[in-house]
């Protein structure tokens, strides 16, 4: 048992340090990115299927709440979590349109639309990105694959590649955490520990 836990945490590890060497740069450009959106007043809108969407759920509550030190609330909303639209649309539409019709009901130029997805292949997610992209919002995609068709709708596309799902969706949280700690260094100064 001792073996295999070490081997899931040196999976994890391998993997975020893959991540960190291939998109180091994208990252700090999708950082910098949702500071200037959230400074110009902008919100970001969060989505993603099953594990993701309990990450574009977490996020959102990091932005609008706190992170590590006490600032103002930050505009982000999950597109996850409103049953009555999530349904509505799925039963009326398609489960394919519950993230565009989201979006084009309350995305402005210039908001940022975060999609996630482990596969980078998820249906709701690519179109709920590629009709942010034709608004004018700024697009932003953690996915798995480099070679996602989600890679065409993002500005910044950060691909986690060569895990299993559990890692990937471990590196997508790291991710996420670093995002919101970096805006709040660029928008309130030094975070400090709490």
């Amino acid at each position: 048992m001792k073996k295999h836990i070490q081997e899931i945490f040196n999976q994890s590890l391998q993997l975020r340090e893959i991540f960190l060497n291939a998109n180091l740069d994208i990252l700090e450009e999708a950082i910098k990115s949702l500071a200037a959106a959230l400074g110009r007043g902008n919100k970001v809108l969060l989505f993603g299927n099953g594990g993701s969407a309990a990450d574009a759920q977490h996020l959102a509550a990091e932005f609008v709440n706190r992170y590590l030190i006490d600032r103002p609330p930050l505009p982000a909303v999950a597109l996850t979590t409103d049953t009555s639209v999530l349904t509505s649309i799925g039963n009326d539409f398609s489960f394919d349109e519950i993230f565009e019709k989201q979006i084009k009901a309350l995305g402005k130029p210039g908001d940022v639309a975060l999609g996630i997805s482990t596969s980078g292949n998820s249906r709701n997610v690519i179109r709920g990105l590629k009709i942010a992209q034709q608004m004018g919002l700024i697009t932003v995609g953690l996915g798995g694959p480099a070679e996602s068709p989600m890679r065409q709708y993002c500005r910044n596309y950060l691909t986690v590649t060569g895990g299993l799902t559990p890692r990937i969706q471990e590196v997508h949280l790291v991710i996420g955490h670093c995002i919101v700690e970096m805006v709040d260094r660029i928008l309130f100064g030094v975070v400090k520990e709490m």
